[in-house]
């Protein structure tokens, strides 16, 4: 999962397309939770130095927040493909709204890792569209793993919303690579 070499093929590819953000490239790892996104954008970011990594969790308005996500996206990445910083609103899960603004300055290559990073709103602004998958019990292991006992009472919410996401915006059918963990 996220293995050095599964970094090196999609930054390989990344490198192998025109710029799509501004002057730099914008890779996207989009797929259920608990697939191994974050795992995979991570070992991206440590293969290329000037790779900024931005997690969709820091711009979803809490566990209802994946309908309404775009706008964030759009000031975060629109700026960017004209050159200029972008920014989003990061929210803190903790307090229950959002927090700073996070200003991303343009760089070579942006890594949107996360569900609905692949949102057919930005598709024109993506050079890579990664989709990582796993067994549902999987994801759902992972996933409690990772957020404990405050993720379950949201797990089938999250997942159905995140499906009805996937389907609205065709996201799997538009991957370029598909990484199964």
């Amino acid at each position: 999962m996220g293995s050095p070499s599964e970094a090196a093929a999609v930054i390989e590819l990344a490198r192998s397309r025109p710029a799509t953000l501004g002057a730099g490239r914008l890779i996207c790892v989009d797929g259920p939770s608990g697939s191994g996104k974050t795992t995979l954008a991570a070992e991206i970011v440590r293969s290329d130095p000037m790779a900024v990594l931005v997690h969709m969790d820091d711009l979803f308005e809490g566990w209802d927040g994946l309908p309404r996500v775009d706008a964030q996206l759009d000031g975060l990445l629109r700026p960017l493909a004209a050159g200029r910083a972008g920014s989003y609103r990061r929210y803190d899960w903790v307090a229950g709204a959002y927090a700073e603004t996070v200003t991303v300055a343009p760089v070579p290559l942006v890594v949107l890792e996360g569900v609905g990073s692949g949102s057919q709103g930005v598709a024109d602004l993506v050079t890579v569209l990664v989709w990582v998958e796993a067994a549902r019990d999987v994801r759902m292991a992972r996933g409690l793993d990772r957020d404990g006992e405050a993720f379950a009472p949201y797990w089938e919410a999250w997942a159905v919303g995140e499906q009805e996401h996937f389907d609205r915006h065709r996201t799997r059918d538009r991957v370029d690579l598909v990484i199964r963990t």
